[in-house]
């Protein structure tokens, strides 16, 4: 996992007289280590590789082990400790640490009917800036669907269909090799039916609707005004005319 330690050990005892040791990080052919046992210098290059290994790399005097610190995906790749004798290579993964999914209602609009059982709810369980996961719904302990990525710094989503009356017990599930993160799913939050017609949309709607109902007021205000006073101005011409005759 990232910020985690990693030692890569050929489980030597410890360094033979005279053997020399030569790390390198292998995607790139780096050199980022060297032990010469005759004279005793060890020595780091942590300052290449653009300096993703600065201050990271620790170096076992006795064993010619090399331990990275605080690690990020950035140093995922293959490492090569080369000795006399002797060629070993690691493969590294390194993987982030997972966000909690979010569930969220994908539907516009609730059910028509409070008492209708065919009515279902549209949910959908997203995670943004990940890779190499699996997105899974399960029913229990059921796997129902899932979605696997192995790209990095990207979202997923994965959708749902539930009754509205559903008691069964769901979660959204995002998992790499070594690690999970569990969102359960509460049905009553997101998935409301229609008591009357303003609780049978979502809020966005019924705002909607009731800016729409108040300016119907405002209009039918303003043309009752409007006719009123052209009322009133006939009747004054009406007697102009009248006391002018």
């Amino acid at each position: 996992m990232e910020v985690d330690s990693v030692t890569l050990n050929n489980h030597l005892t410890e360094i033979l007289s005279g053997v020399g040791i030569q790390w390198t990080f292998r995607s790139e052919n780096t050199l980022i280590a060297e032990i010469n046992k005759p004279t005793d210098i060890f020595t780091v290059f942590d300052d290449v590789l653009d300096g993703r290994l600065r201050n990271r790399l620790k170096l076992n005097n006795q064993t010619g082990s090399l331990t990275i610190t605080n690690t990020t995906t950035e140093h995922a790749g293959d490492y090569e400790q080369m000795t006399n004798k002797l060629t070993a290579i690691f493969s590294l993964t390194v993987y982030a640490r997972l966000p909690v999914p979010v569930i969220s209602s994908n539907s516009s609009q609730c059910s028509s009917s409070s008492s209708s059982s065919s009515s279902s709810c549209s949910l959908v369980c997203s995670v943004v800036n990940v890779g190499h996961v699996t997105l899974s719904w399960y029913k229990g302990n059921s796997l129902l669907s899932s979605i696997s990525v192995s790209d990095l710094s990207i979202s997923l989503s994965l959708p749902l269909e539930v009754e509205y009356q559903d008691k069964n017990t769901y979660s959204c599930v995002l998992n790499n090799p070594i690690s999970n993160q569990t969102q359960h799913l509460d049905i009553s939050q997101l998935c409301h039916t229609c008591s009357d017609s303003v609780h049978c949309c979502g809020s966005t709607e019924a705002v909607i609707r009731l800016v729409l109902s108040a300016l119907v007021g405002v209009a039918t205000v303003i043309l009752l005004v409007y006719d009123i006073r052209s009322r009133r101005a006939e009747q004054d011409q009406a007697q102009i005319h009248t006391s002018g005759i």
